[in-house]
């Protein structure tokens, strides 16, 4: 299916979400301020395999995941190569991608990151390509989580949405991690609903 990249299906990203299983992430970053770690810790989080790859930090791990230099240096097949590198970048980590064997089922260009010939590329090799969007989004949009915050949910409310429980089934087929609370909402959200 070819794809004009300036818009997607939500099936289209949904199913990618779904159907992957290990992300080897090209770009990650162990400082915590960066937003790979954010995006790494978060799909880890979710029950991604995640594979951090960059030369920079080998040695080093990333929530319990050890580094890598390149895809080559990767044990075992990969679902995803999520690219956080600027475009100009791309068609390199395409060409490593393409090397693997098996090869992967898609390449996701995060934010900001464009490759039009390096997408070409890729499809014409039975690739699944994402690009200018970021895979933590899209799975917090699809999956509703990012609701809870009251961010692009599409719906103007004033009606406090359910908090996330460990196991709550979500549009994307995998389950919630526990979610959090304060003391502080908590105490609000009660003072509303008690008789005064």
């Amino acid at each position: 299916m070819a794809m004009t990249h300036d818009s997607y299906p939500d099936d289209y990203i949904r199913k990618i979400l779904n159907d992957v299983k290990t992300i080897a992430m090209i770009g990650a970053s162990p400082q915590n301020v960066r937003p790979s770690y954010f995006a790494f810790k978060y799909l880890a989080e979710r029950g991604y395999d995640m594979i951090p790859v960059n030369p920079g930090h080998v040695g080093k791990s990333l929530v319990g995941k050890a580094f890598v230099a390149s895809l080559a240096d990767i044990d075992r097949p990969i679902d995803m190569v999520d690219i956080f590198r600027s475009s100009e970048h791309i068609m390199p980590v395409v060409d490593q991608a393409l090397a693997l064997s098996p090869l992967p089922k898609v390449i996701w260009m995060q934010l900001g990151a464009r490759n039009d010939e390096a997408a070409a590329k890729a499809e014409a090799a039975g690739l699944k390509v994402v690009m200018n969007r970021c895979p933590k989004i899209e799975y917090g949009r699809l999956s509703s989580e990012i609701s809870w915050m009251g961010v692009n949910s599409r719906t103007l409310s004033s009606k406090r949405a359910p908090m996330p429980t460990t196991g709550m089934r979500l549009s994307l087929n995998r389950s919630s991690v526990g979610g959090g609370h304060t003391d502080a909402s908590d105490n609000a959200a009660k003072r509303r609903n008690d008789p005064v």
